[in-house]
């Protein structure tokens, strides 16, 4: 499979990682030679731990214990942290005084907490991940509209759907899984508020890469993953206005989301408590507020170059190659974060994540990237192969992907 190249290829100046990240120097097998470093294009999926957060997380052990009923010092100080945590998520998203920050298990489960809470019909695009699909169809109140070539045709197909009939809420994806393409938020609440509807952003893909601030932007409902915001230790976030998240049933029934308990009658916490029955994941949450701390620190116009300049990178690489055909949705994307989807001529998606983890220690994702009505779409229902990456990733591990897939050029078999 190895490509002849004519000439020296050159690239343009080093790019250094921006943080270090869990695992960054660990060597994988590869056929034929010794041992490389591992080349983890797969940010998307779940993201390494930022060094910093994996030691805060590891620190807080220490003093681990239960959290909001017990008298003890431990269990004082471990609730003191996680309340805390909840502040600096708020600051994290410039979040309003009142929105209430719910702490979940992921991304998914925050939006089926969504689902559970929204009183009516509820606007989405056939672009979603299945996370902002499959909790609205369950309701039965879904209406899903099909995106445009563009994004301003987009927006006007949800003007017109949100305009037909009165919706509750807007579900929109902030940057797409399969592709990295962003949306314009700010746009889009303006949109669903004009026609009195909220909006609800799956921001799993956008917060570590952008800045996000749901009063600015107008948002009226934020979730996001903990595990694709350098903090894989399985915890999520719902911010929103609480009136809804009140006034409906508990997500969960069991203890912490009750107050008074009864053989015949049940009184029910408003606010977080509400929706957080149960021992929650305490090193989950503080590795979260870590995160958001660490990445403050490192900066997101920072970031934002960081991540522009690999994209420019493995962009024009790609387009060099020309066996590698890229994924777009639209024509007028608002930029891209970290995320790049594709195929290769002549290749299946797995024959070609497989040469890249066996043959030169790249892990990347292949397959349908759980939006099977967008590969569908864009006319690759049997999956594509999506590079991703963030802080942790330098120019080497995207050179190296560019080389690698230069093998696979169809002379070369």
């Amino acid at each position: 499979m190895t490509a002849v190249l004519d000439a020296p290829v050159c690239r343009p100046t080093r790019i250094r990682a921006l943080a270090p990240v869990s695992g960054a120097d660990i060597a994988v097998p590869v056929a034929g030679s010794a041992p490389l470093r591992y080349a983890n294009l797969d940010y998307a999926a779940s993201a390494p731990a930022l060094t910093a957060v994996a030691d805060q997380t590891a620190a807080a052990l220490t003093e681990y214990a239960s959290v909001h009923r017990g008298a003890g010092y431990l269990s004082q100080v471990t609730t003191a942290r996680y309340e805390q945590a909840r502040e600096t998520v708020r600051a994290f998203v410039g979040g309003r005084a009142d929105d209430t920050v719910v702490f979940t298990r992921n991304t998914t489960d925050s939006i089926n907490l969504a689902a559970s809470v929204t009183p009516g019909d509820v606007v989405v695009l056939d672009i979603e991940h299945h996370a902002n699909l499959l909790p609205w169809a369950r309701t039965g109140r879904a209406r899903v509209v099909s995106s445009k070539a563009t994004v301003d045709e987009t927006i006007f197909a949800l003007d017109a759907e949100l305009a037909a009939a009165p919706a509750a809420l807007l579900a929109v994806t902030a940057a797409s899984n399969v592709t990295g393409e962003v949306l314009p938020i700010a746009r889009l609440a303006g949109l669903a508020h004009r026609h009195g509807a909220r909006i609800l952003v799956d921001g799993a893909q956008l917060v570590p890469h952008r800045a996000v601030s749901i009063a600015s932007f107008g948002i009226d409902y934020l979730v996001f993953s903990g595990h694709k915001l350098y903090a894989p230790f399985g915890a999520g976030v719902l911010v929103g206005r609480s009136d809804w998240l009140d006034a409906a049933e508990p997500y969960l029934a069991g203890g912490g989301a009750s107050a008074a308990v009864g053989i015949d009658e049940i009184d029910w916490h408003t606010g977080a408590a509400r929706h957080e029955a149960g021992s929650p994941n305490v090193l989950g949450v503080i590795s979260i507020a870590a995160a958001a701390e660490a990445l403050c620190d490192i900066g997101f116009e920072r970031i934002g170059q960081h991540e522009e300049a690999l994209v420019r990178r493995l962009d024009e690489g790609i387009d060099a190659l020309g066996h590698v055909r890229p994924l777009r949705i639209f024509d007028d994307a608002y930029g891209r974060v970290g995320i790049a989807g594709f195929v290769v001529d002549g290749y299946s998606p797995r024959q070609v994540a497989e040469h890249l983890s066996t043959r030169h220690g790249i892990g990347v994702r292949d397959g349908k990237f759980c939006a099977h009505p967008l590969l569908a779409k864009l006319g690759h229902p049997d999956g594509a192969v999506r590079a991703s990456f963030g802080v942790g990733t330098g120019s080497d591990d995207v050179d190296r992907l560019l080389d690698a897939l230069a093998e696979l050029a169809p002379t070369s078999r």
